[in-house]
């Protein structure tokens, strides 16, 4: 499944989300709306970006029926955008060939102006319109500035830094686990296997993001034993330490390559924002489900250690989010309160309760939990879409 078809799939953006055929609005009203004070046949053309939005550049305040044709031969994106400070009330998104596409919006008094963006030129701008004050029942759609790719290049970057940071030392660890096979010490191994598997799930592999070579690491249990989930089976199901000794040596080389092709590569700024619910929805899916555990039960400790991935994904993010998504504090506040909850199943000696041991009561409230932590992750992915500004 591509990004855009998961983003499409899961994203509830601040307030609800109103699709109409190809329409996205952004943080729009509830789908319950009073009479519209207004309807309008809105042009997103070339030549007449905004024809038909007002009546001598002014329009009543309040509800709005907007309909927006694309009359060009190509694909368009359309804002309604606030004319002095950028925020955006609409956002119709792969607006085809001579598609119709309809919206509802609700605006206070203000100027703004209809934004048409041709996929392979420049954006035009229609003619800016003064609308007037909104009756006082009015539930009016808020506006957000939106996120552009270059502001998302830093947070890209910060975030490479940190798992750059992460690499050594999962090397190390890794390298410690084959010298416990080597030397013959399973026990050992035990230990560092998990200290290494831990390391790497805080990483945010999740959803192919290190390529063929994560395939290699940590691939599912279900798609054929390699890497840490091969060690895993070995260590806890009784193989010779030839055998293992063997397997961690190929793991520590998958390791090293991981390491040198992370350093050249570049994390992609328009899926970064993906990161932190991806992490989550994939321990939910995968790990929560057993389908990741080989043999250690061990499973609570890569949760653990996903909801640590997940919340260093999401902190880079903290400037571009705080002034546009109301619920930030919650969702960080949430990560924690799952963190703790999972740790409450790890004993003294540093073992993990098995997720099948839980008690009924334990695995509801851990089930809760990790589903509302990935429903508050959901809109920082729309929230951060990057939408062009040039």
């Amino acid at each position: 499944m591509s990004k855009r078809s998961r983003l499409t799939a899961i994203l509830v953006i601040v307030g609800v989300l109103v699709a109409v055929a190809v329409t996205l609005a952004i943080a729009a009203r509830p789908a319950a709306v009073a009479s519209a004070s207004g309807a309008y046949s809105v042009s997103a053309g070339l030549d007449d970006c905004g024809a038909g939005w007002g009546d001598g550049g002014t329009v009543p305040g309040g509800d709005e029926d907007l309909t927006v044709t694309n009359p060009t031969v190509a694909g368009m994106e359309v804002y309604l955008q606030e004319a002095v400070g950028g925020k955006v009330y609409l956002d119709l998104e792969n607006l085809g060939a001579g598609v119709h596409a309809k919206a509802h919006v609700a605006l206070g008094s203000g100027r703004y102006r209809f934004v048409c963006l041709p996929a392979d030129a420049d954006p035009v701008r229609g003619p800016t319109v003064t609308v007037g004050r909104a009756p006082a029942s009015a539930q009016l759609t808020p506006g957000m500035v939106p996120v552009t790719r270059g502001d998302l290049i830093p947070v890209a970057l910060a975030y490479g830094r940190w798992v750059g940071t992460r690499l050594p030392v999962l090397q190390q660890q890794v390298a410690a686990l084959s010298a416990d096979a080597e030397e013959g010490d399973l026990a050992a191994a035990k230990h560092d296997w998990l200290a290494a598997h831990t390391t790497y799930e805080t990483l945010g592999a999740a959803y192919d993001a290190f390529g063929d070579v994560g395939d290699q690491i940590d691939g599912l249990p279900r798609d054929g034993l390699t890497g840490f989930h091969l060690v895993e089976s070995q260590l806890w199901g009784g193989a010779a330490p030839a055998t293992v000794a063997a397997s961690t040596a190929q793991l520590a080389a998958e390791v090293g390559s991981l390491a040198g092709t992370f350093a050249d590569a570049e994390i992609d700024p328009g899926a970064i924002a993906l990161r932190a619910h991806e992490i989550v929805e994939v321990a939910v899916q995968d790990v929560l489900t057993g389908a990741a555990d080989a043999g250690s039960g061990t499973e609570l400790a890569t949760i653990d250690a996903n909801l640590e991935g997940a919340a260093q994904a999401l902190a880079p993010l903290h400037d571009i989010l705080a002034p546009r998504y109301a619920d930030l504090d919650r969702t960080t506040q949430a990560l924690q309160r799952t963190r703790t909850l999972v740790e409450s199943f790890r004993a003294a000696d540093g073992t993990w309760t098995p997720l099948a041991g839980l008690d009924r009561a334990h695995r509801e409230r851990l089930d809760a939990a990790l589903d509302q932590d990935a429903e508050l992750l959901a809109p920082v992915a729309a929230i951060c879409d990057p939408r062009r500004d040039s």
